[in-house]
């Protein structure tokens, strides 16, 4: 069940980036740069965000009976989790680290994000009018 996986994906991701802002407002305020502690409350930020969409990926998923939509639903969520650990991922180990190499997998994170978001408009094109 393709819609179990996303559920999945968003409580975890839901339940992490909990621990993630919690740790971040806590402990890293006095480890972290004020511009390195950014740079981590932007990926738990847009984890949050992604983890919602992928959350309404699922839900729609469930309440579709078309298979054409049910499947971009699935490609959206599946661009969304990869995104999560792409781009939300490379920003709270840039922030821990310091690594520069980090970078350049932000955008890749981020064109993730954007193809999630044109997949679930895709989705929603194609789904039927309840009144019809």
């Amino acid at each position: 069940m393709k819609s179990k996986l996303l559920f999945l994906f968003a409580a975890g991701f839901g339940a992490f980036g909990v621990g993630l802002g919690a740790f971040a407002s806590h402990g890293l305020k006095t480890i972290l740069s004020p511009n390195l502690l950014a740079v981590f409350e932007v990926g738990v930020r847009y984890q949050f965000i992604h983890t919602l969409a992928l959350l309404g990926c699922g839900v729609m998923m469930l309440l579709s009976s078309h298979q054409t939509v049910q499947k971009y639903f699935y490609r959206a969520g599946i661009c969304f989790i990869i995104g999560i650990f792409c781009f939300s991922g490379s920003l709270y180990a840039l922030a821990l680290t310091g690594v520069k190499w980090f970078g350049p997998i932000t955008p890749f994170g981020g064109v993730c994000f954007i193809l999630g978001w044109v997949l679930m408009f895709v989705a929603a094109w194609n789904m039927k009018e309840v009144n019809q």
